[in-house]
């Protein structure tokens, strides 16, 4: 049987408006095409680790409407193991806005609803499957005591935690030993270490400090700079697969799919890295975020031939 992946965040409902530039505040302006599509980032990085060949569980909130009802056939489809999902009563289901400009830059505002109130009774319901799955890949829309809670209960159990510190927040000291991987990207990584990451020698700087809070690996995503992974004392810089971008709205969930998906094969974590870095590359010339990603046999032809 192949090694479980286990993600615990969020679903969401995204509308998206493809727009020439991103409005200022106060601005209004004419967007051009409009559709709707699954997200949240949980449920994006679940899919991705699905469409890639992993073994995928996902625990997630949503509320008792059609966003809701939606999702979890999306993920049935997706031959996610749906188990564990919960349905809130009282709260929607997530929805995001988000705007994609002509360079395929996104701003995005997400109403949480069902998602924030994913609790650690919720998850502790949860524990055996937690304890048993190879990888926990978590992000931070879901409240961060559900997210403390299940690094503490798999890291434990000796499992693989990879943390998305995604949206960016403060994270208390008394989490980072508990998270095998960390993924930010540069901003996120410049919440988290105090440092800003403008180029390649400032993201050495903030990977080394968030590995001094006891994370053991440290991967900060540069975008079109590709990524840096610091592992046991030593830095890797993985070059980014140059591609016409069409829309970066999910690229960063590809990723952490995709590296959970690497990481249960037991490729190492430079290695998983470079894999990580050929599915966000696909996933960043369409639009969308789970219909963007890819699925293994694109990833075994663009390697071939990425043009």
């Amino acid at each position: 049987m192949k090694p479980t992946i286990l993600v615990v965040g969020s679903s969401n409902t995204d509308m998206v408006i493809k727009a020439e530039h991103l409005p200022s505040p106060g601005e209004t302006i004419l967007g051009g095409a409009f559709f709707m599509n699954p997200g949240g980032k949980g449920a994006n990085q679940a899919v991705a680790a699905a469409r890639l060949g992993g073994s995928v569980t996902f625990i997630c909130k949503t509320g008792n409407d059609i966003f809701g009802r939606q999702s979890v056939q999306l993920f049935e489809e997706e031959g996610i193991d749906t188990s564990y999902l919960l349905s809130d009563p009282k709260n929607p289901s997530g929805v995001a806005l988000i705007t994609v400009d002509k360079d395929a830059e996104n701003c995005i505002v997400v109403a949480s609803g069902a998602n924030a109130t994913l609790t650690v009774e919720d998850l502790q319901k949860a524990a055996p499957v937690i304890q048993k799955s190879s990888i926990v890949l978590l992000q931070l829309e879901i409240p961060l005591e559900t997210v403390e809670y299940v690094s503490n209960v798999a890291s434990a159990a000796g499992n693989t935690v990879i943390l998305n510190p995604a949206p960016a927040c403060q994270l208390p000291e008394s989490l980072f030993p508990h998270i095998s991987v960390i993924t930010p990207n540069e901003n996120e990584a410049g919440v988290l270490s105090g440092i800003k990451v403008v180029d390649l020698e400032s993201a050495k700087r903030a990977a080394s400090v968030l590995s001094g809070k006891g994370v053991k690996n440290v991967i900060i995503t540069l975008g079109q700079n590709g990524a840096l992974v610091f592992s046991n004392g030593s830095f890797t810089h993985i070059p980014a697969i140059k591609v016409e971008a069409v829309d970066t709205t999910a690229a960063g969930d590809v990723f952490n799919g995709a590296l959970s998906v690497a990481l249960s094969e037991d490729k190492s974590i430079e290695e998983a890295t470079a894999f990580a870095c050929q599915a966000s590359a696909i996933a960043v010339t369409r639009l969308g975020a789970q219909s963007s990603a890819p699925y293994r046999n694109e990833i075994n032809a663009f390697v071939t031939s990425p043009a």
